[in-house]
């Protein structure tokens, strides 16, 4: 059975955004460019972002010094790469949050600090995972 058509479902994606016309690989390439948009934006922009890619600058070379098999060294490096995933996505809730409203307000609030607790989690797995490799390896 072939998959329902969008408008089948009651959707329109040509009148969901102006952006999603492209196809193909002039797609590809304006996904491509809005992606580094975003992670200069970021960089530019949000302290904690930029103080992990320096944290990650710092990981990644390292895991690839230490003695540990290969496996164990793509775990370091994929756990990094968690964290900047992570705090990208905690960024893009706090600039949505305050795009709807700079006020004082409980859900905005929590949407803050949950994204910040994602952020944490992603940490405390990255510290997890370097520990258990690194016992692994000793």
């Amino acid at each position: 059975m072939p998959d329902p058509l969008p408008q089948d479902l009651g959707l329109d994606p040509a009148n969901e955004s102006p952006f999603k016309g492209n196809t193909g690989l002039r797609r590809i390439l304006n996904a491509f460019g809005y992606s580094l948009a975003g992670l200069r934006a970021a960089y530019l922009c949000e302290d904690a972002f930029r103080q992990e890619v320096w944290l990650a600058a710092l990981l990644m070379p390292l895991a690839l010094l230490l003695p540990v098999p290969w496996l164990g060294r793509g775990l370091m490096i994929g756990s990094v790469l968690l964290v900047l995933v992570v705090e990208l996505l905690n960024s893009a809730i706090e600039a949505v949050v305050d795009r709807v409203s700079l006020e004082n307000h409980r859900l905005a609030k929590r949407a803050k600090d949950i994204g910040s607790a994602a952020v944490l989690v992603a940490l405390l797995n990255t510290f997890v995972v370097w520990v258990c490799v690194g016992m692994a390896a000793a």
